[in-house]
């Protein structure tokens, strides 16, 4: 009999089931930005003043360096310390998705911006002091990070550095604008829900491989870390919201999801104020607003793709996983 020199990957003999259970979430998901009518916006759109068309570009143009990152560096990092094939295929999965939401930007421009807005976008995207550093504040851990490092750091990414971004959309969702753009944010958040919940499932695997004193430490680095990005991500906020008057508003969003992104790794929330509760009700209103049905033969929204972007809840993010049942199951929902 020949040695094997090459594993055939076998999914009737899964090592983790969660594996399997998230790729088949991933795949059941599937969306692709043109099959959203980004176009009947754009009445909404004229109707927002000069400053908040600005913001909107920002924001955006922010979302597509981090999904850039997380789609080029990121996951591919992560990939040299998998513990199961099955987890090189969602991974691989992930990868793409994160190209897909990058390229959705870039149709949200195209579809509301001149061609000069858009080259303003990208000229502020690469050189705000505080979006580059907080790119190389994660891209430093991908890079020269350990295996559970590299985790939070991606965690942290998807599941809290996102949030300032995606709040300016689903502010004018709950005030019903923009409702096609948001739609689009809404599929984003799904996806990176499901991201954060999966990643955090394996940094809590290997996190329990460690001894206490380990553990401690790796403890310690994980909430230092969450302070220097939340200093820089208060400081960036500034950057987008300051003439529009957002700033408190936004903080209080990202202390939610700093606390989401936390519990994904199976730590203990930080901030006191980072509740649903405490969130601009008009923002929860629109992460919690259903998706529209467009027109079956033409343009389709993700109603027609998948069914319902669910509301998100508290729930979605208390994993508690010792063996990835309850990951399993929220999975299946």
């Amino acid at each position: 009999m020949v040695d094997t020199y090459y594993k055939a990957m076998n999914w009737n003999k899964i090592e983790d089931v969660v594996d399997k259970a998230t790729w088949e979430k991933l795949t059941s998901q599937f969306w692709l930005d043109t099959r959203i009518p980004l176009s009947n916006d754009l009445d909404d759109w004229r109707t927002l003043s000069k400053p908040e068309q600005t913001v909107v570009g920002h924001v955006f143009g922010g979302l597509t360096l981090l999904d850039t990152l997380q789609s080029q560096d990121g996951i591919q990092a992560m990939l040299k310390n998998v513990r199961t094939q099955a987890e090189t295929a969602v991974f691989n999965n992930i990868q793409f998705m994160e190209s897909v939401h990058a390229k959705s930007y870039s149709s949200i421009f195209s579809t509301l911006n001149s061609a000069e807005e858009i080259e303003e976008i990208f000229e502020w995207t690469d050189h705000n002091e505080h979006l580059q550093k907080k790119a190389k504040f994660i891209n430093d851990v991908y890079q020269n990070g350990t295996s559970l490092e590299k985790k939070v750091a991606s965690v942290f990414l998807e599941s809290f550095l996102f949030y300032s971004g995606f709040y300016t959309p689903l502010y004018y969702l709950g005030n019903n604008k923009l409702a096609n753009v948001a739609e689009i944010i809404k599929l984003i958040i799904r996806d990176e829900s499901v991201h954060g919940t999966y990643i955090g499932y394996k940094f809590q695997l290997g996190f329990n491989d460690l001894d206490s004193d380990e553990q401690d430490k790796m403890r310690d680095w994980m909430y230092d870390f969450l302070y220097q990005l939340y200093d820089n991500e208060e400081q960036y906020t500034k950057s987008l919201y300051e003439e529009v008057g957002w700033v408190d508003e936004v903080m209080v969003f990202l202390r939610y999801n700093a606390n989401k992104a936390l519990m994904n790794l199976g730590q203990s929330p930080l901030f006191p104020d980072g509740n649903a509760e405490d969130v601009n009700p008009i923002v929860m209103n629109g992460i919690s607003t259903g998706t529209s049905n467009h027109d079956f033969f033409s343009q389709v929204g993700n109603g027609y793709l998948m069914g319902k972007v669910e509301a998100m809840k508290d729930s979605d993010y208390d994993i508690g996983l010792k063996d990835g049942n309850s990951l399993i199951n929220k999975l299946k929902k």
